[in-house]
């Protein structure tokens, strides 16, 4: 079993920056992918960023590309998202998720792949 936890969520206002952090407790061996999903109201949690295990490749949805950054601190079992030039339309709660297996360039995008999920951490950007 892996335990995410998130922090660093908060309101802020466009065109400022939060840095978002996941901790990793557990069985965090087992752990391949590390990935970054949002959920706005009333839509579905939707990939945002995900970083393979070595920290190599780093993968984005087009609307974050050039402003959020994803990386990862294995010896700290850390992953974090920072994120840059927030835009309202970025207002969601954010999940940290881990994936047991090893995901394809596609399949890392897609939230079925992922085994652990934290408990989001909420993201608000006002205009």
């Amino acid at each position: 079993q892996v335990t995410l936890v998130e922090s660093g969520g908060g309101s802020v206002q466009a065109g400022d920056s939060l840095r978002l952090s996941c901790a990793a407790s557990g069985r965090t061996f087992s752990v391949n992918a590390m990935g970054w999903f949002r959920q706005a109201p009333g839509k579905e949690r939707e990939f945002a960023a995900a970083i393979t295990k070595s920290g190599s490749n780093t993968y984005y949805t087009d609307s974050v590309k050039g402003r959020f950054t994803i990386s990862r601190d294995n010896a700290k079992n850390m992953v974090y998202l920072q994120m840059n030039s927030l835009k309202p339309d970025d207002t969601a709660v954010y999940y940290c998720a881990a994936d047991r297996s090893i995901a394809t360039i596609r399949s890392i995008r897609d939230v079925y792949e992922y085994d652990y999920w934290g408990q989001g951490t909420e993201v608000t950007v006002s205009s």
